[in-house]
């Protein structure tokens, strides 16, 4: 899925990774592998953000799928793997409290 700027910024708050700008040059050909997606690098390689549950129509949780692995220990390339569910899952609906959050 395509991310807003404050959805990013409020992922990145969640999720240590970097934003791939769309003006990258790898983009259209990440777009044409993965489909239209806001793309982020990290520690153990490419990952997009997906809304946890289809039917959240206001798509208040994501959760993060690794996308791509780290070819190599100097992060200089990548290898694709399959769609790789990860723990993590953010909160885009800053009015949602977290899911662990006690009330």
């Amino acid at each position: 899925m395509k991310l807003s700027s404050a959805l990013v910024q409020r992922t990145l708050d969640q999720f240590d990774a970097q934003p791939i700008p769309e003006t990258h040059p790898a983009i259209p050909q990440l777009n044409k592998l993965f489909g239209e997606h806001t793309f982020f690098l990290g520690g153990r390689g490419l990952h997009v953000v997906e809304t946890v549950d289809a039917t959240d129509a206001d798509g208040a949780t994501g959760k993060v799928v690794k996308l791509a692995d780290w070819k190599d220990a100097e992060h200089t390339s990548l290898l694709p793997c399959d769609p790789e569910d990860t723990d993590i899952v953010v909160l885009l609906d800053d009015t949602k409290a977290p899911p662990d959050s006690a009330s």
